[in-house]
């Protein structure tokens, strides 16, 4: 946990006080792992988000027939993956894909000694290697998942206007009467925090992985792990925050 905080504690440092005192990040390597983080996850963001907007949408709609509330149905899908779901699966996805990866290359560089070799060049690993990924996960994640949320509601739209006769001025209309701009912004809050512990764990795995190709593999697996469990539990705080505090 000490060398955990001293991680955050360094990227905060790089972040911001190193650029007052002259020393710049490489923003076209931000730009690249923007890309190998964010926009190269998209495809499998949006077939997660649309079977589950259109499995969602199946099931509101069978509990609610038999009250008659069919208008409930896109209030309760647009709630849930806006404010649960989509930010969840989004980073699960993410975490699979993408934490997983910076964790196996970070790991292979330390196994490999090319950190060391960093070092003994003077140049810093945590600014080299570490905050332009973790800046590109705090850019990319509330992206895809924003994204990610309106492809799950197209999911819902093609059982509520195929299936139960909706026309889709309907169902938008529908849809912003029921949610408001909180369900937005608390899902967009917690895709921040989500991205922050998942880069923030698989850096730290990767940096500390010790003991050839071997390691690389617990390394990685214990990266996906401890991040899946952060944001779970990282998920519960923030909703209980929002309900007792907010009251939203």
């Amino acid at each position: 946990m000490g060398s955990y905080l001293q991680l955050n504690l360094q990227i905060l440092y790089w972040l911001f006080v190193a650029p007052f005192r002259g020393e710049f990040l490489d923003i076209g390597e931000v730009f690249h792992q923007m890309i190998r983080i964010g926009v190269r996850a998209v495809p499998m963001v949006c077939l997660t988000a649309f079977t589950i907007g259109f499995a969602l949408a199946m099931l509101i709609a069978r509990e609610v027939t038999p009250l008659g509330a069919f208008v409930l149905i896109p209030h309760l899908v647009f709630v849930s993956i806006l404010e649960q779901l989509g930010p969840l699966l989004v980073g699960v996805i993410v975490i699979g894909r993408s934490g997983s990866a910076v964790t196996a290359e970070l790991g292979t560089m330390k196994v490999s000694e090319e950190i060391e070799a960093l070092k003994v060049m003077a140049i810093n690993p945590v600014r080299f290697l570490v905050v332009p990924r973790f800046l590109a996960m705090l850019i990319m994640l509330p992206v895809v998942t924003v994204f990610g949320d309106y492809v799950g509601m197209i999911g819902s739209w093609i059982i509520c206007h195929f299936d139960l006769g909706w026309s889709t001025a309907n169902f938008i209309l529908r849809s912003m009467e029921s949610t408001n701009v909180w369900a937005f912004l608390g899902g967009l809050v917690k895709t921040v925090a989500f991205a922050w512990l998942i880069i923030t764990v698989a850096c730290h795995a990767g940096l500390r992985t010790e003991g050839g190709a071997e390691g690389v593999g617990q390394a990685t697996t214990s990266s996906v792990v401890y991040s899946i469990l952060s944001i779970l539990v990282a998920n519960a705080i923030l909703t209980a925050f929002f309900y007792f505090v907010l009251g939203k």
